[in-house]
């Protein structure tokens, strides 16, 4: 866009402006002259009417004298501002308002032809080459018996008509530039509503195309304009974090990554080359099928994360025991805490706890949840496995008593890769994407998972599942019934 846009628009008011000016100056002071001398003409034919139809007539009757009618042409030709004429058929002025009476050598007009004025009752111009200047003369017939005896003619110059036209004129100039300057404000409104947020947009649009999403783009309006500005804002923030989170991603499975591919190939090349002798390689090759297995438990984490993300995680909601599904997980880890004598205290609500859920996907949770406790507790500790019923909910609890998390990580313990400088000397195995994974778990059951935890004392972690109720499983099977056509 650059500035082609707002000089648009300045070229626009511009042309708009001079072809304004050129119509006024034209086509309006045509106009406005047409009218002026139409409406002009009408007031004087009036006056030629009622002046033949009276003094005229009478003069021609001899029922007036000459001096009387020229008395009275007198006073209308000061009234009028317009000279009034008497004039024969043969072009001999009778009477004449501006001039005395001449009754031995009157003045004529020389090739006066009244079929001129056939169908019309004015003309402008020079009246048959009688002024040296033009006029608008109207006419009208002086009739005896249905035979024109003269003819009334009433002279105005031009020249006063043009002062009263230019006045009219300099009203619309006058109207035209308040027009002109009312549209400059408009335009100027329109700099600052509509182009200056745009170029911010703009400017904003080309810095994310280049790759910096961190550009601040702020436009202070409540409208559409605000509201794009905001939408897109958001949208390169969302972008930012987007960016920065692959990168953050690229880093740490590159790191977890590099540390048992190291072990794989450096203890691999040690036992090719002779370095460690043979009766050593069982025990190097454990290590290998060690840190292969972590490769493939890595690999195996990121899949799952990425099919919660793409493809939506598919839930095979099922009703089971809850209670039931914490012991055989609990039992699963009964050689793990045997090493390090960890206790398992199991908290349960009832012999049985039915939910409706994922059956494998919340064993996994548990199963993530009790891998990560057993890691950060101390020897000779407990972890409490609880469940407890409340408002339709069943909360689950895994609670250790191990290293705790810093009060600065908590927010971040979910994130994927993340582990706080306590985990990472604690735990050399974790990839960091089993909480991510349990959360992704919990949330897509529409329920919530939280932590609570306190440095140097332990940590609890708690999500919750729907209670499946009686009237749950009634309402199923009448279900059943009507969708097989039974009452």
């Amino acid at each position: 866009m650059r500035k082609a846009l707002y000089f648009k628009f300045i070229l626009a008011y511009l042309i708009f402006a001079f072809f304004g000016v050129f119509m006024v100056a034209t086509f309006g002071a045509s106009m406005i002259r047409n009218q002026i001398v139409q409406h002009e003409a009408d007031a004087l034919y009036k006056e030629a009417n009622r002046i033949s139809t009276t003094y005229a007539s009478d003069l021609y009757t001899n029922r007036a004298a000459l001096d009387t009618v020229k008395q009275e042409l007198d006073f209308l030709d000061d009234y009028l501002s317009a000279n009034i004429w008497i004039i024969n058929p043969s072009g001999l002025i009778v009477l004449d308002s501006a001039s005395p009476i001449e009754v031995e050598n009157p003045p004529t007009v020389e090739g006066f032809d009244s079929t001129v004025y056939a169908g019309k009752y004015y003309s402008v111009g020079n009246f048959f080459n009688f002024f040296d200047e033009d006029y608008l003369s109207v006419y009208a017939p002086i009739t005896d018996g249905y035979k024109v005896q003269g003819y009334v003619f009433i002279h105005k110059p031009m020249s006063e008509l043009m002062k009263l036209t230019e006045s009219m004129l300099n009203v619309s100039y006058v109207m035209l530039g308040i027009f002109l300057f009312l549209s400059l404000i408009i335009l100027i409104f329109f700099n600052e509503v509509v182009y200056r947020p745009l170029k911010k947009i703009t400017t904003a649009t080309e810095q994310y195309a280049e790759g910096n999403l961190h550009y601040e783009l702020s436009v202070d309006s409540a409208d559409e304009m605000g509201y794009l500005a905001a939408t897109l804002s958001y949208m390169a923030s969302e972008l930012a974090k987007g960016e920065d989170n692959q990168k953050k991603l690229v880093a740490n499975v590159s790191h977890d990554f590099r540390s048992p591919l190291t072990s794989i190939k450096g203890y691999s090349e040690a036992m090719l080359d002779g370095t460690i002798p043979p009766e050593m390689h069982e025990k190097y090759l454990t290590i290998l099928v060690n840190e292969s297995e972590r490769l493939i438990k890595l690999t195996n984490n990121l899949l799952t994360l990425n099919n919660l993300n793409t493809e939506g995680l598919v839930l095979d909601l099922t009703v089971f025991d809850i209670n039931e599904v914490i012991r055989n997980t609990a039992a699963t880890f009964e050689g793990t805490c045997r090493e390090k004598k960890i206790t398992l205290n199991l908290i349960l609500t009832g012999e049985t706890l039915p939910v409706k859920a994922d059956v494998g996907k919340i064993q996994q949770v548990l199963y993530n949840l009790l891998d990560n406790a057993i890691k950060f507790s101390n020897r000779d500790s407990e972890i409490r496995i609880s469940t407890t019923e409340k408002h339709s909910k069943v909360f689950v609890s895994v609670k250790d008593f191990g290293i705790g998390i810093p009060k600065d990580s908590i927010g971040q313990v979910f994130d994927r890769f993340y582990k706080t400088d306590l985990s990472r000397g604690k735990d050399k195995k974790g990839t960091g994407l089993g909480l991510s994974i349990a959360r992704e778990i919990i949330r897509a059951h529409g329920e919530n998972i939280n932590v609570t935890s306190t440095e140097g004392e332990g940590s609890e972690f708690t999500f919750s599942l729907p209670v499946y109720e009686k009237d749950d499983l009634l309402d199923e099977l009448f279900d059943t019934k009507d969708d097989d056509g039974e009452n």
